[in-house]
């Protein structure tokens, strides 16, 4: 059974995010394979997911599985062999197959990580539910998630940047980006659509954390626990004296009869989580590539790119997970020569998908003026990500006041002293200290 080490620091410089496997400071290998770090040419179903070195660029032995072609097999972390897709085109083709299963509730559905086999996580309403469940609990949420009501929000998302900005300028440098930056604006901003107090925000972004980035499935299943007990008295309160937020909105479903009391917690349960962990973990991801590219920091910050350009490229380069689909397969399929079994497991991967030769001229290339969608980042298909349109808002916002209020924006660390996040299955540093 395969194992995985500690993550050692990434020196954030051009070398290594070109592929550097080198030892990194701490005597581990940045790319987290063999001890030697040897090629994985000669090993049938090489290790997957692998922790990044360069924080917005993939491993070598991703490179390495992917020149044998769009469609390989790997090894998960428990032993399993599951099917890895790198190309565009074979990775859309069955993320719209119907005979293919999100429903985590099977032992069929591969386990990405430890932590993720606890009962919680293999439970989640919307994101682990095939059709006509999912198409039902979708089609509740979709008017929410609309780029007109996404764009309503937009001076909201403008006054919580520049404000939290203004708390960096007070505070002078050194500051986190993460904690005074990134992980803040979804904070504020899931708060306010789901009628969640701000002030509790401590708490139910340790719990989001705890679930995604937990240790083992002991810790993920206790902050869940948390966080539905949290919720479960949020909604309650809103079925006893109804407010003007989503929450409040999706209680009527109860009275209809549509969703149930605690369908209502799962669903308020998936949209924080999945606001919170992608955004927060991307920003540090995309400030630090545009540092290491200042020509093209400084194309977005004199408007040459806009921003909304700009974060097509950010999305695709650094997609903050290895997986744009995780699922398992009901009925064989046929494919590029290759048959896929009932019974498989089969993982989309993003950050190989969104490189592939086939779709991007010089995919390792960053280029903030490529500006194409074609790539992964929200998934596809039925699954594709329900607040896409403000994921992309909250960027596009937080990128250009960033780059235009803070002109001299900086690492304040020397970049070995940054430590990519240890655990869970989403890509970030952990604190990303900056100076301007």
């Amino acid at each position: 059974m395969p194992t995985r080490r500690g993550v050692a620091p990434f020196p954030a410089t051009e070398l290594a995010c070109a592929g550097d496997t080198r030892l990194l400071p701490g005597g581990h290998s940045g790319n987290i394979r063999s001890e030697a770090a040897l090629s994985v040419s000669s090993v049938e179903a090489p290790s997957f997911p692998v922790r990044r070195t360069c924080p917005y660029q993939p491993p070598d032995v991703y490179r390495e599985i992917s020149e044998r072609g769009p469609i390989n097999k790997v090894t998960l972390w428990d032993g399993r062999q599951v099917w890895l897709i790198t190309g565009y085109e074979e990775g859309r083709r069955l993320l719209a197959d119907e005979r293919l299963s999100s429903d985590r509730s099977y032992d069929e559905y591969p386990t990405m990580a430890p932590h993720l086999g606890a009962p919680a996580a293999r439970k989640l309403v919307l994101v682990g539910e095939d059709p006509p469940l999912h198409n039902h609990h979708r089609r509740l949420l979709n008017p929410e998630f609309s780029l007109k009501h996404a764009r309503a929000l937009r001076p909201d998302i403008e006054r919580i940047v520049n404000g939290l900005i203004d708390g960096i300028e007070e505070l002078g440098p050194p500051a986190d980006l993460v904690e005074h930056f990134a992980a803040p604006i979804p904070s504020l901003v899931m708060s306010a659509l789901l009628g969640i107090p701000y002030e509790d925000h401590a708490f139910f972004q340790a719990a989001t954390a705890g679930i995604m980035q937990g240790k083992d499935p002991a810790g993920t299943e206790a902050a869940a626990a948390e966080l539905v007990r949290y919720l479960d008295r949020l909604v309650t309160a809103q079925e006893a004296e109804r407010g003007e937020s989503l929450v409040g909105r999706l209680v009527e479903h109860v009275d209809t009869g549509e969703l149930s009391h605690d369908e209502v917690v799962q669903l308020t349960m998936v949209l924080l989580i999945a606001g919170l962990e992608t955004t927060s973990s991307m920003i540090p991801l995309g400030v630090l590539a545009l540092l290491d590219h200042p020509e093209q920091l400084a194309a977005l910050r004199s408007g040459e790119v806009p921003a909304v350009t700009a974060i097509e490229e950010l999305l695709r380069i650094t997609a903050v997970t290895d997986f744009a689909g995780v699922r398992w397969i009901t009925a064989d399929i046929e494919i590029d020569g290759h048959v896929l079994k009932a019974g498989d497991g089969l993982v989309i991967s993003s950050t190989m998908v969104n490189r592939d030769e086939r779709v991007h001229e010089d995919p390792y290339a960053f280029d903030i003026s490529r500006g194409s969608r074609q790539h992964v980042t929200f998934g596809y298909g039925i699954h594709q990500c329900l607040g896409q349109n403000l994921a992309r808002l909250q960027l596009e916002i937080a990128f250009e006041t960033l780059v235009r209020r803070l002109p001299g924006l900086r690492l304040a660390v020397p970049a070995e002293e940054l430590r990519m996040r240890r655990t869970g299955t989403m890509q970030s540093v952990e604190r990303l200290p900056v100076a301007w």
